[in-house]
Order: structure tokens, then sequence, then C-alpha cells
């Protein structure tokens, strides 16, 4: 029989905002499930994917409705946003959530609006590349981008963040290294130049990115301040060649960061024995199973068995990485729980564990590592008893 994990609160611990505009047609709705953005995939091919024929089916189910997209955005409609959001929160049991903004800026609720909408507590977390990239349209130096964005990350706990988190792997790739000093003023003030002609930019310039991860990195280094980093798949813009956590290893190896609580996000899809491998000989090297947990589904019990092969559980975290629709939240959690609960049974068919120890691992993973990590007690409500959980 199939343990059952839905009583385990979940502490989320990396997610994103959602869309002030929710989606009201099929081919809104589809491009959540999918990082793919050319419009012939999207029409064509994403309708096919396992991720979204589940999560079609599973949500009609949950509604009581005919298993087609145009049902559950008729009953979704009807109940309204807010409901809606708040629905899904209380079933997937959730209980805390960290929430990256830096994701879609203005097209999505604030953390005061979404406080407003989600029956969880919220905790936000900055987005490293999203703050350089203000900042560059502020200061006219390099020295001035450095003074502020140092500045800034040396004061994120105090303004109320919990955590840094880096996209550079999207951007420049997971090659971190120093550079000289003049090839980081060369390129600023090309970025510089760049920013003043389009009022805007999108940093993704080596030298620079470099630099500001590595300043953050001290400044994590310094404060114990728990480090995500995008790693493996994701956004269509990520050069996958470029985003394997095996990159960290001079980083992890030079013992400068030691310090650093250095959470490896996404499994590092498809690098996932890799990430399991960084967490299993440095001690500071943690890894969460969001995106690739629910979006590859036919292989979460799969990933799950290769994460566990060398990865201490006590240094596995659970996270949903949903965005925009709170659907994704659910369907996370909804994946998360019956993927975990098939290999803990085949752990325990095979005497690997004991039906004790594998409810009290699902613990760990869905909350309390997180919970120790970031240091934030998770207050468990209506499930087995209501007290505060260090």
């Amino acid at each position: 029989m199939t343990i059952d994990f839905s009583s385990i609160p979940i502490f989320d611990h990396h997610a994103h905002a959602l869309r002030r505009q929710p989606p009201t047609i099929p081919a809104e709705w589809l491009e959540f499930f999918t990082e793919g953005r050319d419009a012939c995939l999207l029409q064509n091919h994403a309708p096919n994917l396992l991720f979204y024929r589940y999560a079609v089916n599973t949500l009609a189910e949950y509604l009581g409705c005919p298993a087609t997209p145009e049902s559950i955005l008729r009953e979704r409609s009807q109940m309204g946003e807010k409901e809606w959001i708040q629905r899904m929160v209380r079933d997937a049991n959730i209980s805390i959530m960290l929430i990256d903004y830096g994701f879609r800026g203005l097209e999505n609720y604030n953390h005061p609006e979404m406080q407003a909408l989600l029956p969880c507590q919220l905790e936000p977390i900055l987005r490293l590349e999203t703050l350089a990239q203000e900042l560059i349209l502020k200061v006219e130096t390099l020295s001035d981008l450095m003074d502020a964005f140092s500045a800034e990350v040396e004061d994120a706990r105090r303004t109320g963040y919990v955590a840094l988190k880096s996209i550079i792997a999207y951007r420049t790739g997971l090659d971190i290294h120093n550079w000289e000093r003049v090839d980081i003023e060369s390129t600023f003030q090309e970025v510089k130049e760049l920013a003043h002609r389009e009022g805007k930019i999108r940093l993704a310039h080596a030298p620079i990115n470099d630099t500001l991860v590595l300043r953050a990195l001290e400044i994590s280094n310094r404060e114990e301040m728990p480090f995500q980093f995008h790693c493996g798949f994701g956004d269509n813009d990520v050069d996958l060649r470029l985003a394997n956590p095996l990159h960290f290893r001079p980083l992890l190896h030079s013992n400068r960061y030691i310090n650093v609580p250095w959470v490896i996000l996404h499994m590092g899809y498809p690098f996932v024995r890799e990430s399991a491998y960084l967490t299993s000989v440095y001690r500071n090297v943690y890894v969460d199973l969001s995106l690739a947990i629910p979006f590859a589904i036919s292989e979460a019990s799969s990933l799950l068995s290769q994460i566990f092969g060398l990865a201490p559980l006590s240094k596995v975290l659970y996270a949903s990485d949903g965005f925009s629709v709170p659907e994704l939240f659910w369907l996370g959690a909804k994946v998360g729980r019956s993927s975990l609960a098939k290999v803990f049974d085949q752990m325990i068919t095979d005497k690997i564990i004991t039906p004790a120890e594998a409810m009290t691992l699902a613990e760990q993973i869905f909350y309390r590592n997180a919970s120790q990590l970031y240091g934030i007690p998770v207050k468990i409500m209506n499930v087995r008893s209501q007290k505060t959980v260090i």
C-alpha cells in the first residue's frame, strides 16, 4: 500500500509570484506547462506534453468537470481568482513559501499583494541579476555599481529577504571566475552605453555577472545567508551546456565560501546525479526538487531515486518553482508527494528503510530541512497538531 504523505505540510522554498491577469483561454493557460516559446511548438506539440495532460486530467477530477482546458478555465473563473488561489494552496497543505519576485516583474503581484492573496506565510528572495540591472540604470561607474550592489546585498536580511538567488546560469553560465579589472571596466562601459540607448538592460556579460555573483558569495559567506542557484533546464534562453552544477567545483573546492548554504535548484536537471554527488562531498551544498518535479512527470520517481543514490536526505529540499498560476503550486505538491511515496514504498520493500523512517524522511524533505536551513519555523495547522516546529 502506498504511503500517504498528504498530512505533511510543505515548506515551498522556491517559487514565484502569480500573474495579475489570470489566463482566460486554453492557449494562454498552456504556456505555463512548458518552457518552450516557439509558436508552432506551443500550438502543435505542447498539448501532447505528459505534464499538461496530467494537469488537465487531475484538475478536472478535483473540480468535478469534463477533462478539457475550457472546462477547467470556466470553473476557475466562476470560482473567482482569490478563492481559486486559496483553494490550491490549502489543498496542497503549503505552510510557507519563499518567493522570487524578480521574474516577470510588473505583470505579477508584489509582496504585499501576494500576502493578501495566499493563505500561508510568504517570505521574499533577492534575485541578484534583477537588482544589478536596476542599479546599472542609476549609476555611472563600475565602482558605484559595486558599492551599491554590495550595500543592497549586505542589507538584504535587515530589509526582509531570507535568501539570495542567482540566474547567472541563464545569462553567462556557471563557470564563474575572477576577471581582470580592465576587462570588467571595459564591459561596464559597453553595458552603460547599451542601457543609455535602450533605457533598460538584460545583464548577460560574463565579466560583470561573474564579478557580482562572487561579491554576493563573499557577503553570503560572512552572513551565512542561503544562496540559491538556478541550475540545469529552465527558460529557453539557457545554454544547458553551461548550466551543469559541476562548474561550481573550483569555487566549492577553494573553501572560500564554506559558510554559504549553497542550494542547487531544479535538481540541476538533467545533471541530477552530478547534483547529488556535490551534496555528498561538500558539506554546505543542498539540492532541491523543483521544476523537474512536476515538469518531467514520467521521470519523477526515477529522478528521486537518482538524487537519493548519493545525496544525504537531510540536504534535499522540496520546492515547486511554481509561477504565474497557482495550479503549479498544487500540481508540484501532488506530484512530489505521490512520487516520493512510490520511491519510499520500494525502499521499504527492499528493506532499505522502515515505514517509520519513511515518514520521518518525508517530513525532512517537505519542511524540516528548509525550516532549519532558512531558520524559519513551520506552524503546522489542521494536520497532526497545532504547534510550531523548528
